[in-house]
């Protein structure tokens, strides 16, 4: 079960499909060369590979555990942070002010695919202290920004967030943590719940940012605060001190990722937890949706992650299983037509996933850095409109790769000793998690295709279009087939938010019912165009160059023929409105008729 990171593959699509070499020109990035990338991913992989995948089975298998109010990490995991923070691997798109590389996120992306990749439940506490770190960094007072920013950039400290409650689910509203002032500071009382590395012994501080409301503060979502509550207070030279009124009072028993600590956190049984308030009263949703977004892309990479494990897995087992005769003249099972289909949707899944996301991050970048405000705000509406589908879309087929890696290996793959049950138990959850994917679809409408009238969409579908166009003008034979698909493809996705915008403002029934099957439409058609733009990219290299470069007008073709048509039947679904949903008797839905 060793894991080999796809760094070429990483690299083409930096290089040769989203220009690193524009990001490195932009203002703060110029230390992103090809030369200078490429070191930093062989050395990620190699960390990765040799450091974190050998944990990841041993780590499932014994799980963190809770030991009075202590959290113990599986054996080798605080070792291998130790390791981590020692590599600054927690720092590669941090600001350089505060002890970071100052990387391009395009660069961290791929780094925080490996990691998720070798290791998911390790990977998901630094995942969340760089979310943490880039909520600080725009919402932190200079004060609060020098106490917490650089032991968490150099991953001495670890973040969280702390949203939900027993009776709030989803609901944010329903939050009642309490936040009671106290001088110029809060103290705090409440329970949160699934707390994901909320409490551990791998860092010598856990900073915790809790929403909670304020004694006189309204009802609903206007009335949460956030707050940051360390778990040691830091004393006046910036160290952990005492501990914080909070412990952990248990931790969840889960279908996967079970050595990543799901923990139940307590506030105030004594005096209060001590915390300081984040900007002003009334907007910690608002601030906390710049965690949460930043942590949204960082799951759609997971999906990635985990298709890209689990197709590994499978290729190798595939690679030797002997079973049959074949049809294709392969000895192994690799040699049978059905379980080639099976591989290549895996290996179709990855590339175009990953290409989705690193495409968000390369626009991020540009957001962040473009030279001028145009340009700046158009990046930022494309990541804007494109996180809620990295997030949905890619964990969504994360888990579909990962089922499909169980069933390459047969009855072999059911059984705990392949691994590969393990892939499938941990990427279930992400699909869940940082707002389950039917919020990412509701988002996606609402807040990004409804509240701008589709401007940002018609956008992304124009530049779609130009490069569909000139791969179906292309002389290639394959090309111009990928070309042809793909412009239908666009077109039929025009047509659906033409469709959307005109039949469902107004109307929650008919957006909450069509929002899912539009968010799938537009990923599948994201994923055809980006693989499409690889594939021109390979083939200007000569008829695709060397066997890698044939490799991805291969995968774009077959994504073409085998995934690329769901989004036709995904487009039915939504011009076929909300009758369907709105209309069958909630007793028929209850399985009661």
């Amino acid at each position: 079960m060793t894991y080999d990171a796809p760094t070429r593959h990483m690299r083409f699509l930096m290089e040769e499909v989203l220009g690193l070499e524009a990001i490195a020109e932009l203002p703060g990035y110029g230390e992103a060369s090809p030369e200078t990338v490429a070191a930093i991913l062989d050395e990620a992989a190699r960390f990765a590979g040799t450091e974190l995948a050998p944990l990841n089975a041993s780590g499932d298998r014994q799980g963190a555990r809770l030991e009075g109010e202590r959290v113990v990490a599986p054996d080798g995991f605080a070792e291998a942070y130790q390791a981590f923070v020692e590599g600054g691997w927690n720092a590669v798109a941090c600001d350089e002010a505060h002890g970071g590389m100052g990387l391009p996120a395009l660069v961290a992306t791929a780094t925080q695919e490996m990691w998720q990749s070798a290791n998911m439940a390790f990977g998901l506490c630094p995942l969340l202290t760089a979310s943490a770190i880039d909520l600080l960094a725009q919402r932190g007072t200079d004060e609060q920004q020098k106490t917490y920013l650089e032991p968490l950039v150099q991953g001495r400290w670890t973040g969280t967030m702390d949203l939900t409650e027993p009776q709030a689910g989803s609901d944010l509203a329903a939050v009642r943590t309490r936040a009671v002032p106290d001088g110029g500071r809060y103290r705090l009382f409440g329970q949160k719940i699934y707390i994901t590395w909320g409490e551990h012994d791998m860092a010598e501080n856990i900073v915790h940012l809790v929403l909670a409301r304020t004694p006189d503060a309204p009802a609903g979502v206007k009335g949460l605060s956030l707050f940051i509550v360390p778990a040691y207070l830091p004393d006046a030279r910036g160290n952990p001190g005492e501990r914080n009124d909070m412990r952990c009072a248990g931790i969840e028993h889960k279908l996967g990722i079970h050595a990543s600590p799901t923990c139940t956190m307590v506030y105030g049984e004594g005096d209060g937890a001590i915390g300081d308030l984040v900007g002003e009263e009334g907007r910690g949703l608002e601030y906390m949706f710049t965690m949460m977004n930043e942590a949204r892309h960082k799951v759609g990479a997971q999906g990635v992650a985990v298709a890209e494990r689990a197709y590994q897995l499978a290729a190798a087992f595939a690679g030797e299983r002997v079973q049959g005769k074949t049809a294709c003249g392969d000895a192994t099972i690799v040699g049978h037509p059905d379980v080639r289909r099976m591989l290549l949707t895996m290996k179709a899944i990855a590339e175009a996933t990953r290409s989705l996301t690193y495409a968000v991050a390369a626009a991020g970048d540009h957001a962040r850095r473009g030279p001028e405000r145009f340009s700046r705000d158009r990046a930022q509406r494309r990541v804007d409109l494109l996180t809620p589908v990295v997030k949905a879309w890619c964990t969504e087929l994360g888990v579909e790769a990962a089922s499909l890696g169980i069933q390459v290996h047969g009855g072999m793959g059911y059984v705990e000793e392949t691994g590969a049950a393990q892939y499938l138990r941990d990427a279930r959850i992400s699909p869940i998690y940082e707002g389950t994917n039917g919020i990412q679809a509701n988002d996606f409408l609402g807040r990004k295709l409804l509240r701008d009238d589709g401007e940002a969409m018609r956008a992304l579908l124009d530049d779609m279009a130009v490069d569909a166009d000139a791969l179906a003008d292309a002389t290639h034979e394959h090309l111009s087939t990928l070309g042809a698909g793909l412009v239908a493809a666009i077109s039929e996705l025009r047509r659906t938010t033409d469709w959307v915008l005109t039949q469902t403002r107004g109307n929650a029934v008919a957006a909450g019912s069509v929002a899912w099957p539009l968010l799938m439409q537009t990923g599948y058609v994201c994923g055809g165009w980006l693989l499409g733009r690889g594939a021109r990219a390979a083939a200007d290299r000569g008829d695709g160059g060397d066997a890698f470069h044939r490799a991805r007008i291969d995968v774009a073709r077959f994504y073409s023929a085998h995934l690329l048509p769901r989004a036709a039947t995904h487009a039915t679904a939504v011009r076929a409105g909300a009758g369907a949903v709105a209309e069958t008797a909630t007793a028929a839905v209850l399985g009661e008729l």
